[in-house]
């Protein structure tokens, strides 16, 4: 069994719906853990206020209350693959993570991400990732070390002020194969939720979604693509090599979603590569850029 070292957090709903107690309102919050867990860890002492109060079965709900609980998972998988930190002022730390990492703990990682690295790398305890990138993508992430100027690194992303490239490796049709370089392709479409909920769908409506494509270079059958998206919805770029007719070489989602038994070839050929930005404490311009490599392409491009 594994279980988180630092607590994750709740706010409990503003009214009560009916729920007696906590043990109540977390039984019906998290249906897919078993009331007896709940329980269980009640009785343990591994629930508690964000003060620092145990809490027991028999405490009452409290609307708007900051509840803290440590989640478990029974076998925790291992990256073996190693991050790197390419850059660390008093203001953000810039690291370039593996494929199959997670940035936060989620599902069955609760110690074993990229943020619990990087606390145990540098001794810093306050640090927050001001952006994401899906698990099964590798390459550069910036979090915050301050929290007087995280909010201005938030607004980088939230307003747009940051440019993003990745990379990408994909089979390419018959027609792109024999066609001059670079091709560039814009996409302009609307995704949302689907199901399973972890996957998203085109559908009709005002778009909300804005990548560029462009095919830059070409081994046998495979592309290389630079992909810049310009807005950041979740799997934006995998949806919109799909709808060029590239899907992104080994991607387990995307155009069908593969069982988790089966092996694939090699990790999602994605991995964003660079980041542009002018920075907001000090006005200077800022260039990063991962010297990681995709495995199924011969040399890096930066």
């Amino acid at each position: 069994m594994s279980k988180a070292a630092r607590p994750s957090e709740i706010t409990l709903p503003p009214v009560n719906q009916g729920w007696d107690n906590l043990y109540q309102f977390l039984c019906a919050q998290f249906p897919r853990i078993a009331p007896q867990i709940w329980a269980a860890r009640l009785a343990e002492g591994k629930v508690h206020w964000h003060s620092g109060e145990i809490v027991s079965m028999q405490t009452p709900f409290l609307p708007s209350r900051r509840l803290c609980y440590y989640r478990e998972v029974v076998a925790e998988p291992v990256v073996a693959a190693a991050h790197q930190i390419i850059y660390q002022d008093a203001h953000i730390l810039l690291a370039c993570k593996p494929h199959g990492l997670p940035v936060i703990p989620g599902g069955e990682f609760v110690n074993e991400c990229l943020l619990e690295r990087l606390r145990r790398d540098t001794g810093l305890d306050d640090i927050a990732p001001v952006h994401r990138l899906d698990r099964d993508t590798a390459g550069l992430v910036m979090f915050s070390l301050n929290p007087q100027s995280r909010p201005a690194y938030y607004q980088l992303f939230a307003q747009g002020r940051i440019e993003k490239t990745y990379q990408a490796v994909a089979h390419l049709p018959e027609q792109l194969q024999q066609a001059s370089l670079p091709q560039e392709f814009t996409m302009q479409n609307r995704l949302e939720k689907s199901q399973p909920r972890f996957l998203m769908q085109q559908v009709d409506g005002e778009p909300n979604t804005h990548s560029t494509l462009r095919l830059v270079q070409r081994q046998q059958q495979l592309g290389l693509f630079a992909l810049t998206p310009h807005t950041g919805k979740t799997h934006q770029l995998r949806l919109h090599m799909q709808a060029i007719g590239c899907p992104i070489l080994f991607d387990p989602y995307y155009p069908a979603l593969l069982p988790k038994t089966q092996t694939l070839a090699g990790p999602l050929q994605l991995l964003a590569q660079q980041l542009r930005f002018v920075d907001p404490i000090n006005g200077q311009p800022q260039h990063f850029c991962s010297s990681r490599q995709l495995s199924s392409w011969s040399a890096s491009v930066c």
